[in-house]
């Protein structure tokens, strides 16, 4: 039987109550203790929303505290950069190109905490949307430059 539609509100708590236990790092069996503990529940999709609240005050009490959320980039940011990609493109090979973007942003987000990368550009958050950004308007520039002249020494 398929359990009803979750409220956005209550699916909003129970979403936090996971990211608060891999947050917390707690195992399967130390994670349903807490459960059972506050609520008696073995679940925390059977709780209600006053039940789910109760699980996030126990863990706020063990010393959990939520993140903020890092801010995703603007709408704004990815069009200019699919617009900046537009005129860089026709400079590329047809069938690499869209390819070639997701490396691109791969390359430009790597960080030591990141090795990979981001993988494409929905996926970035602002102040990494910028830094693509930057690094397309630098390949832009660098290809409407002309040709420098040859030395004749």
């Amino acid at each position: 039987m398929a359990a009803a539609p979750v409220p956005g509100e209550r699916r909003a708590m129970l979403a936090k109550v996971h990211v608060a236990k891999t947050q917390m790092g707690l195992s399967d069996e130390a994670y349903r203790d807490v459960l059972r503990r506050v609520t008696g529940a073995e679940s925390a999709a059977a709780l209600s929303a006053s039940g789910l609240d109760a699980v996030l005050a126990e863990f706020r009490r063990l010393g959990w505290k939520a993140r903020p959320r890092r801010p995703r980039a603007a709408r704004p940011q990815l069009r200019m950069i699919y617009a900046v990609w537009a005129e860089i493109r026709p400079h590329l090979a047809a069938e690499d190109a869209d390819r070639a973007l997701r490396a691109f942003v791969r390359r430009q987000t790597r960080t030591p905490l990141h090795p990979e990368g981001v993988d494409a550009p929905e996926f970035l958050d602002a102040a990494m949307a910028n830094r693509v950004l930057e690094g397309l308007k630098a390949w832009r520039a660098r290809l409407q430059r002309p040709p420098a002249a040859a030395c004749h020494g």
